[in-house]
């Protein structure tokens, strides 16, 4: 039986057909706002979307992007555990469900729940997803919750935390990922790429390991990372497809974007961490190619890979930020 998987393309056309009717004037403002909330540094304990004209604005600004960035994380998590597949998942702060989107392109069937504290922004998932064709999204529940310290889950194999723990105090954000880690079998945690997203990764990935778990990516390794405090951050980069709506929302001119996320993964089963994981963009030069690497011994380094390497070479030129090293059937 052919099963229908959502995909980019898929939730553009979901985003046009319900946010015809939007306002441009009314949704430059929400945007506005929205992004002055995303870029600041002060946690709140009440939801960042209000109303329809929030949610709405939210859904055309960051939906595609998120969507990018946990699909992206998501097949990091697959390459190391490529048998495993989630038959529950509990989608924290979800929203619109962009998450959701995402684990339901990753995996054929899991059983979803939405939870989130506002509900304009679950009346519009729903709406999304019942636009969207996929029997995964369509038969997901989408439930109010207060997202913190106090939040109850019932045992689940997979737990998607995008984009939400900088709405967080410290206390709420400890709370959850210690709540996220004593109910799931993997969590995956995704947040901006900026140097404050990551530092919340870590302090999320330090949770999960005292609990128990293990990293499965993108770290080759549970050890501590390697980077030292303040003088670096480890992101990675999607590319994100704009519609003619999200060009105008945004009021960009460019057919694309790049979303910079950084992400942790962690399990409580075996998984195959990749040997070394590209942490930068590749520097291509004549005949030869440097790359940036968090190596399984805990360490960076860089290695350069010059035509002397033969295959390996030819694999270099094609390797892209954040993809595993050696390629799985590359030459050693």
């Amino acid at each position: 039986m052919n099963v229908t998987l959502p995909t980019a393309e898929t939730l553009r056309t979901a985003l046009a057909g319900l946010l015809d009717g939007l306002p441009p004037k009314q949704a430059a403002q929400a945007v506005d706002r929205l992004i002055a909330n995303y870029r600041g540094t002060t946690p709140t304990d009440a939801p960042v979307l209000r109303d329809r004209s929030d949610v709405a604005a939210y859904a055309a600004y960051r939906m595609p992007a998120t969507f990018e960035a946990v699909r992206s994380a998501l097949a990091a998590f697959r390459a190391a555990a490529p048998e495993w597949t989630p038959a529950t998942h509990t989608d924290i702060g979800g929203g619109t469900g962009a998450a959701s989107w995402a684990v339901a392109a990753a995996w054929d069937g899991p059983r979803t729940t939405v939870l989130d504290w506002a509900e304009p922004a679950l009346a519009l998932g729903r709406e999304l997803a019942e636009s969207s064709g996929i029997a995964a999204l369509r038969a997901a529940e989408w439930r109010r919750a207060r997202i913190g310290k106090g939040l109850e889950l019932a045992p689940v194999d997979l737990v998607t935390v995008s984009y939400v723990l900088k709405e967080l105090t410290e206390e709420a954000r400890t709370g959850l990922v210690e709540t996220a880690a004593a109910a799931a079998q993997a969590v995956v945690v995704v947040e901006p790429g900026t140097p404050d997203g990551y530092a919340r990764v870590i302090e999320a990935r330090d949770r999960l390991i005292a609990a128990g778990m293990t990293v499965a990516a993108p770290c080759p390794h549970s050890g501590t990372c390697p980077i030292e405090p303040g003088t670096d951050w480890c992101h990675f980069s999607a590319r994100v497809s704009r519609s003619s709506l999200h060009r105008q929302v945004k009021g960009g001119s460019l057919p694309y974007e790049d979303e910079k996320f950084s992400y942790v993964v962690a399990t409580r089963f075996g998984t195959e961490p990749v040997r070394a994981r590209v942490t930068r963009k590749p520097q291509i030069r004549k005949g030869q190619v440097l790359l940036d690497l968090c190596t399984r011994d805990e360490a960076l380094r860089r290695d350069t890979v010059t035509k002397r390497h033969g295959e390996l070479y030819r694999a270099a030129r094609d390797v892209a930020w954040g993809d595993a090293w050696p390629p799985p059937h590359g030459t050693d």
